[in-house]
């Protein structure tokens, strides 16, 4: 575990700026152990075949729903209209999903697997990408789908924010480093969405990209983050999207399985007659 001070590192890698952000400062192994305040709250495996996971949930893709031109005109303005779920419990449901994204991960895992440095920046790119698959799945659920979205992501720079400020980083440093992170993230979003779209081909270079930070050289680490990303948005896309909304429950399944195309019984979460 890389155990340099944290507020040491951590101002001199935002003094630095762009340049320093890949750069070790923090073991994020320890960061992991920092909870989202919530209100409520073998190396052998047997390879799939990735044709068999592009399609596999054959139920009918939810439809938006038709709203009036005054509700499209509001949202056009930025606001948000009447959305079929309370706008708190979607809140609620986001955060939940949030903190599922960043506490049922095991990033000891990935940094292992992947050959990622145990830093921040290593937290983040992990982080990430789980929060972008959640965002395919529920931008799948309309009007609310996409508003659940913006709170998710809403979570994660408010997470990320106060980490920085718990270490001791000062205002103009922070907002440095928050712009990067924020420039990294919406690159990494339109690289994986074409990638999920496309053949493994274009998705392998997305991860090469935004995950190993063009500095992968082992193809067969590349393959194994490709069989994941397929797998997972496989298993979530199995998920109700009812019981989401409602709950934001997602576990994940593991990076390393021995049979990569058993699907796993996904069990019903619960929740009582207010959405908690």
């Amino acid at each position: 575990m890389y155990r340099r001070p944290l507020l040491t590192a951590l101002r001199t890698v935002f003094i630095n700026g762009n340049r320093a952000y890949g750069q070790e400062f923090c073991s994020v192994r320890a960061l992991a152990s920092w909870r989202v305040s919530s209100p409520c709250l073998t190396s052998c495996r047997t390879l799939h075949s990735t044709p068999q996971l592009f399609n596999v949930n054959e139920k009918p893709q939810h439809t938006e729903e038709g709203v009036g031109a005054f509700t499209k005109l509001i949202e056009v303005m930025g606001f948000t209209g009447p959305l079929k779920y309370n706008k708190w419990k979607i809140k609620i449901a986001a955060l939940r999903m949030y903190t599922c994204c960043v506490e049922r991960v095991n990033y000891d895992e990935f940094f292992d697997n992947c050959s990622l440095p145990d830093t921040m920046n290593s937290w983040f790119l992990v982080a990430q990408l789980h929060i972008w698959m959640c965002m395919v799945r529920m931008r799948q659920e309309g009007r609310e789908g996409k508003y659940m979205c913006r709170w998710l992501v809403h979570s994660m720079w408010e997470d990320v924010e106060q980490r920085s400020k718990i270490m001791g980083v000062d205002s103009s440093h922070r907002k440095e480093g928050m712009t990067s992170m924020t420039e990294t993230f919406y690159a990494a979003i339109f690289g994986y969405d074409e990638g999920v779209l496309s053949d493994d081909c274009v998705l392998a270079a997305a991860l090469w990209r935004n995950l190993f930070s063009r500095e992968c050289e082992d193809p067969k680490q590349l393959e194994l983050m490709v069989e994941y990303v397929r797998k997972q948005m496989q298993f979530i896309d199995a998920l109700d999207g009812e019981d989401l909304m409602l709950s934001g429950e997602v576990k994940w399944r593991p990076l390393l399985e021995e049979n990569a195309q058993s699907i796993l019984k996904v069990a019903t979460p619960t929740y009582n007659d207010t959405g908690l």
